[in-house]
């Protein structure tokens, strides 16, 4: 028991809820700070600077802002979200010094509870980032429209108002990029002004691309998630779960019937049109052939609590078997036999409780030559607990 508190509360899950905590405190702590004002000495007496403790009541709420993004991505097993985390989190616990208020003493605690966590779990993201060439490019156009238009900006800085050092040329390009406006940076001449209207073309366009590509797989991937047709939802943060390999219409669909609501589980199935119709129907479908290791290996086979495998071809369950048997040399296999000749061969396969049904047949059709406990069995049978187990008859 103690083992599964402590698997609990080390969790991959846990992990990213824990970082969204941090993120939101942190973007709590900078707007609250701002609005008290940084007065007097701080927490250390004076010992860290006013201005230091401005800027960082600025930077803690971006940091913040950052850590939330960084968190979407560890929610999905990205490997690359996790090095953000594991660097913005301690990034948060200096920022919360630095700030020097009492409203940032729990954002530190929370922060140091956080980073152990993180390193615990950091084999559970593996997932790589895979772009595409054209996100790639697109992210590309947008940090060469920036170059450009601050590089050309500084070139020209004789033509713009207030315009004097390399963060004022980028804090022009951002602003006409963005079509916010020029604010105090402004051109004087028809050069500078024509230069900015290309800052405006070229800016504005690649954002425009990059809300269009990058990010709306994104929207796209919640939708999905939210109508029940994403098929690997939560999948990369599930631990101690139930694999359904394969689909039988005689048996699974009690069986998932029995599953909603009481345990997270996977199911695995080939065919494209028995996926959709899962989907369709909310339920966690991954496509895929139930013997492949690397699908066992995409849907947590070595975090899984247990399998089931209950299709009508014996064949294909043996070999299902034997691969999440080879896989997980612990994890619990449950498994069902259309024909009685080969439960053994599902046992040699790996399994560690065989089913058939030709068994239960078989042991009615005792109990009704026999003409005892009939009635019993039956009750057994339909689920009612009273009665005496299979084993008694």
């Amino acid at each position: 028991m103690e083992g599964g508190l402590r698997r609990r509360f080390t969790s991959a899950r846990v992990a990213v809820w824990l970082v969204i905590g941090v993120a939101l405190l942190s973007i709590a702590t900078g707007l609250v700070t701002t609005a008290a004002g940084s007065t007097g000495g701080g927490l250390f007496g004076g010992l860290v600077p006013l201005a230091i403790r401005q800027t960082t009541t600025y930077t803690g709420t971006i940091v913040g802002f950052l850590l939330l993004i960084a968190a979407m991505g560890l929610g999905r097993g990205f490997r690359a979200a996790w090095y953000a985390c594991a660097l913005l989190v301690p990034v948060t616990v200096v920022h919360g010094l630095l700030q020097s208020t009492p409203y940032s003493l729990p954002l530190v605690a929370f922060a140091l509870v956080t980073v152990p966590v993180l390193f615990v779990v950091r084999g559970r993201f593996q997932r790589s980032m895979e772009l595409s060439t054209a996100q790639i490019a697109t992210a590309a156009a947008v940090v060469g429209a920036q170059l450009y238009g601050t590089i050309g900006a500084y070139a020209l800085q004789d033509q713009f108002r207030n315009l004097e050092t390399w963060f004022d040329a980028f804090y022009f390009t951002l602003l006409t990029a963005s079509t916010v406006g020029y604010g105090s940076v402004q051109p004087t001449t028809t050069v500078a002004r024509a230069f900015s209207m290309t800052v405006i073309v070229f800016g504005t366009g690649s954002f425009a691309a990059a809300l269009g590509i990058l990010f709306a797989p994104i929207v796209q991937n919640s939708f999905a998630s939210a109508l029940g047709k994403s098929s690997t939802s939560n999948i990369d943060l599930m631990e101690d779960h139930l694999l359904v390999l394969g689909y039988g219409h005689l048996l699974t669909e009690s069986i998932l019937d029995e599953l909603d609501g009481s345990t997270e589980y996977v199911v695995v199935a080939e065919d494209t049109d028995l996926v959709d119709e899962l989907r369709e129907r909310k339920k966690t479908v991954v496509h895929g052939d139930p013997s492949d290791e690397d699908v066992l290996e995409r849907v947590g086979i070595d975090r899984a609590k247990s399998v089931l495998v209950a299709t009508e071809d014996d064949a294909a369950d043996s070999l299902a078997v034997l691969t999440a048997r080879q896989l997980n040399a612990d994890v619990r296999i449950v498994a069902a036999a259309t024909d009685r000749e080969n439960v053994q061969k599902l046992r040699r396969a790996g399994a560690d409780i065989v089913v058939s049904p030709a068994l239960i047949g078989r042991m009615l059709v005792r109990a009704a030559l026999d003409g005892d406990h009939v009635e019993e069995l039956a009750d057994q049978l339909a689920g009612e607990p009273s009665n005496k187990t299979l084993d008694d008859f």
